[in-house]
């Protein structure tokens, strides 16, 4: 086994909200994060405010967990959707939460915005939350990292039963138009969990999860990986990183756009550092072993 190295990311749960944006927009909040046509309008003027290449939704890290059951704090125009209790105080009780149902409530609106921003043109990277993410607006995390210890099968289960929720997100996003998807989970990053327990992870989830992925997204929908995630399968030897030619020198956004249909994984830079210069025109796809 290698050693994994771990990313200095400055993006860490970071959600795309602009208060400068969100003024002159004139929009009322928190009801601009429940639907669709505020959704696409306020992802729509972030892009053009940061000088982006695409659209980026959802504006939080917690419409998966929403979508199971999570109690959710809509916040307002300055701070985005964020947790608010706990619906959980065991472990076990995870494994009873119920399917996302992408026919109501606010992930049906995230799809519904994203069907409407690629109807007019745009570029839109769906971002999508890992389980230990996911975990926060659930369960305490303490309870997590003990049962970690102690009841590792059991979080093994938890894991698989977020993964296979997160999959089935992904596959009805393709449904919808989007042709970018962001999977990120800092909130499991090495800083957090420990050489040892980033090592256990990956070899009873990530790995397995993302070969899933690859397999469903077809080679068509590209996958934006966290560097935190890359860096654990090269660390793991569970992936390996490959030069893949661009047309000339490009941002990294823009980058990742070239690449959709032409392979299934980016990773090497964070998708909010979207000006970061790929000067000699080759980006770093990743191919997992």
């Amino acid at each position: 086994m290698g050693e994994i190295k771990d990313f200095h990311c400055t993006y860490d749960n970071s959600a795309g909200i602009n208060e400068e944006v969100t003024r002159k927009l004139n929009l009322k909040f928190p009801d601009a994060y429940m639907h669709w046509e505020t959704m696409a309008a306020l992802s729509k003027a972030l892009k053009m405010h940061d000088g982006a290449s695409f659209c980026e939704l959802p504006f939080c890290h917690t419409v998966e967990a929403e979508a199971m059951g999570g109690v959710i704090n809509y916040g307002n125009e300055k701070t985005g959707p964020r947790a608010k209790e706990y619906v959980c105080t065991a472990p076990e009780e995870l494994l009873d939460l119920p399917e996302m149902d992408f026919r109501k409530g606010r992930i049906h609106e995230v799809l519904l915005a994203c069907q409407a921003l690629r109807r007019e043109g745009e570029h839109v990277v769906l971002q999508v939350s890992g389980p230990f993410t996911i975990l926060n607006v659930l369960i305490d995390a303490k309870y997590v990292f003990k049962a970690m210890r102690k009841k590792p099968d059991l979080m093994k289960d938890v894991f698989w039963k977020l993964g296979d929720e997160i999959l089935r997100f992904m596959e009805e996003a393709r449904k919808y138009g989007v042709d970018m998807i962001s999977y990120a989970d800092s909130s499991g990053g090495l800083s957090i969990l420990g050489p040892k327990m980033a090592e256990q992870v990956v070899e009873d989830f990530t790995y397995g999860f993302l070969k899933r992925v690859e397999e469903r997204m077809e080679g068509e929908t590209l996958v934006l990986l966290c560097p935190k995630t890359t860096f654990a399968l090269l660390g793991t030897k569970k992936a390996e990183l490959l030069d893949a030619r661009l047309s000339g020198p490009s941002d990294y956004g823009e980058a990742c756009i070239e690449m959709v249909g032409k392979t299934g994984f980016v990773g090497q830079m964070c998708i909010k550092n979207i000006h970061y210069k790929l000067e000699n025109a080759v980006i770093k796809t990743v191919k997992l072993m």
